[in-house]
This record gives C-alpha cells, sequence and structure tokens, in this order.
C-alpha cells in the first residue's frame, strides 16, 4: 500500500434504520430500512480488518446510527483496538444518557445535523417537526457532557440563503467544526438534481466561505464535495497575498486536498458494500466477500481514482488537479463518468483538454 493512500476517515453505515425521511438522504433510510445489515459478528470482524492495516477515524453513520442496539459495543470495540471513534447522528436521539454511553464507549467526537438556521428551513429539509429543536438540544446536551461536536448542514437552492446563518448558529452552539456540504443527488436526493446550487451561485459560496474562513479563529470550517474549494482559496489567497494554509482537525477527512474518494476515504453500507465515498454511484466490494483491507488495496476503481493521469475533460487539464480533483461522485452520477470532469465547476483551465 503506497504511504500517501492510506485510509484516514472511513464511514461505515451501522444500519440503515433512520427515524426521519430526509429530503437528500443518500441511503433512502428510513423505519424500515435496516434489513441485511452486518451483524455485530460481522461489524466486530470489519472493525478488526481495519485495524490491522490503518489507524483511521471511524465513523458510525446511518440511517441513525443510535437506532442500531449495539452501536456503543461496536464503538468500544474500536476504540480497545486503537481506533479513533466518531459518531454522525440526527440528534434527535442525543440526550444525557446517550452522551454517558458515547464517553463510555471512546468516542471522541459526535456530528450533528443543522440545515438552517430556523425550525421552518431544518424542519422541511428533514421533514419532521421537532427534528430542529431535537437538533439544538442535541447540541446542548453533547456540551453539557464535554463531548466535542461537529455541525454538518447540507445545502441546496430551497435553503442556500440560509448559510450564514447556520454558520453563526454552529458557532454559538459551541460547535468544534462546521462543515457545509454541498449535496450530491444520489439516493433520495436524486429528486433535487433541479435544486442543486448552479455553477455561478456554487463560486459565489465557496467564495463566501473562504471570507468567513479567514475571520473565524475559532471554527473549524470545511466545505465537503466541494473540492474546487481547494482552487478557490488559492486563487483568492494569491490574489490576497496570503499565506494561506487548512487548519486541521483530527476527526475530518482530508486538510488541504478536494476529493478524497479512494485514496484516504472510504465508504462500507449497511450490507456490507464498500464504495470510495458514501455519495459514490459504484461499489468496489463488499466486506462479505473479501476484507476491507483487501478491497483497498486491490480494487481497480480505487486505483483508477489515484491514478490522476486518467481523469478526463476540463479536470484532467486542470492546473489545480492536484489539489481539487473535482468530485468524482458527481461526475459519476451526473455525466455517468466518474474519470469525467467536474459538473459544477466554472474554471476555464490554462490548458484546454
Amino acid at each position: 500500500m503506497e504511504e500517501r493512500f492510506v485510509p484516514r476517515w472511513i464511514a461505515w453505515e451501522v444500519t440503515g434504520r433512520c427515524n426521519l425521511s430526509c429530503v437528500h438522504c443518500r441511503a433512502r433510510a428510513g423505519a424500515g430500512a435496516g434489513r441485511g445489515e452486518l451483524s455485530p459478528e460481522e461489524g466486530r470482524a470489519l472493525i478488526d480488518d481495519i485495524a490491522s492495516f490503518c489507524k483511521p477515524v471511524l465513523v458510525l453513520s446511518g440511517g441513525e446510527p443510535l437506532l442500531r442496539p449495539d452501536v456503543f459495543e461496536l464503538a468500544r470495540h474500536g476504540s480497545d483496538r486503537g481506533l479513533r471513534m466518531a459518531l454522525a447522528t440526527n440528534g434527535t436521539l442525543v440526550d444525557a444518557a446517550a452522551c454517558a454511553r458515547m464517553k463510555d464507549a471512546g468516542i471522541g467526537i459526535v456530528s450533528i445535523s443543522l440545515d438552517g438556521a430556523s425550525a421552518a428551513v431544518h424542519d422541511g429539509f428533514r421533514r419532521q417537526a421537532g427534528s430542529f429543536s431535537a437538533a439544538l438540544d442535541a447540541a446542548r446536551a453533547l456540551r453539557r457532557a464535554a463531548i466535542p461536536f461537529i455541525v454538518n448542514s447540507s445545502f441546496t437552492k430551497r435553503n442556500q440563503a440560509d448559510i450564514p446563518g447556520t454558520f453563526r448558529l454552529a458557532k454559538s452552539l459551541g460547535a468544534r467544526a462546521w462543515y457545509l456540504f454541498m449535496v450530491v443527488p444520489v439516493g433520495r436526493g436524486e429528486r433535487l438534481l433541479g435544486e442543486l446550487i448552479g455553477r455561478e451561485d456554487y463560486e459565489r459560496v465557496l467564495e463566501w466561505h473562504f471570507e468567513a474562513e479567514r475571520g473565524e479563529p475559532e471554527l473549524l470550517m470545511r466545505p465537503i464535495c466541494a473540492p474546487h474549494y481547494y482552487r478557490i482559496a488559492a486563487q483568492r489567497a494569491k490574489a490576497l497575498g496570503l499565506d494561506w494554509r487548512r487548519r486541521s482537525l483530527s476527526f475530518s477527512p482530508g486538510g488541504g486536498k478536494g476529493c478524497l474518494c479512494g485514496q484516504s476515504i472510504a465508504f462500507v453500507g449497511s450490507r456490507g458494500e464498500v464504495r470510495p465515498c458514501s455519495y459514490f454511484p459504484a461499489d468496489a466490494g463488499s466486506v462479505r466477500d473479501r476484507p476491507l483491507s483487501r478491497i483497498w488495496n486491490e480494487s481497480k476503481l480505487f486505483a483508477s481514482l489515484r491514478d490522476f493521469k486518467s481523469y478526463k475533460g476540463k479536470c484532467g487539464a486542470c492546473e489545480y488537479l492536484n489539489v481539487c480533483g473535482g468530485c468524482r461522485a458527481r461526475a459519476g452520477i451526473m455525466s455517468g463518468d466518474c474519470l469525467g470532469e467536474e459538473p459544477l465547476c466554472s474554471h476555464a483551465p490554462r490548458r484546454a483538454p
């Protein structure tokens, strides 16, 4: 395994069950979506395999992971194997008792979802009245328990006006970091294809993010599924004469690079399917057939994503290829070719493709 291609962040969808039915859910999660998930024994074997070849952040996600009865036992198993354990939740089931169990299980950080600065916006996105107030209560419970937390926020045209307000809300709640997700239209999110933030607005949002980050010394900010932010940041920093460097957080993917799928991150679905990232439209195998360690090292799909010379169109010709790379999942979903150019990038490379 090449040193630069070591898993540093792995998301495991421990269940497809969820108590919400969000408009953008890549997993189409719901109350009856838990069939066929990895058993407790298979889950422990997956964790043992991961620990045998790398020591990444392992994010227990869903669906809603707190609906899986043995989620804390799995987290404890990962902690005991030396993995940095994290939990990604919608926040509706987080209370003082859950926080105590998180700490006992060695969960080092939790992410909660907030997709707007008001109940009207967030609850509309999550399709459940009361989910906004529940997420706020979760943030307060985590803060009282001294568990660091991240706020994840997903945006389309329907809630993009709430981006600055959601950023301010995350900060006021005491979040360690705020991650701005640019929705990838997969799963239930396929219905949002016409609602994706367009190229010009996309650029403006990422330029706003750069300026907000410049003026924010405490809250770590990171755009997710928006790899050309790193091109924009490099351009803006050069124009302003700044020495711009990304701050890092050990429980987050990346640090100064755009799309990382199959390079330093991977995703394991609830039934064991392995993908380069959670939004990717194709599987590289299943942990029920081969260990993740072998898939990571032997998958032709993963190898193709690591070969930048195989990228096509504007991405293949771009001078920012090594810091951006374009969203491979979005390329695969919207153009049918995961090695094709990023569909929502407006940059014209110096060299014609």
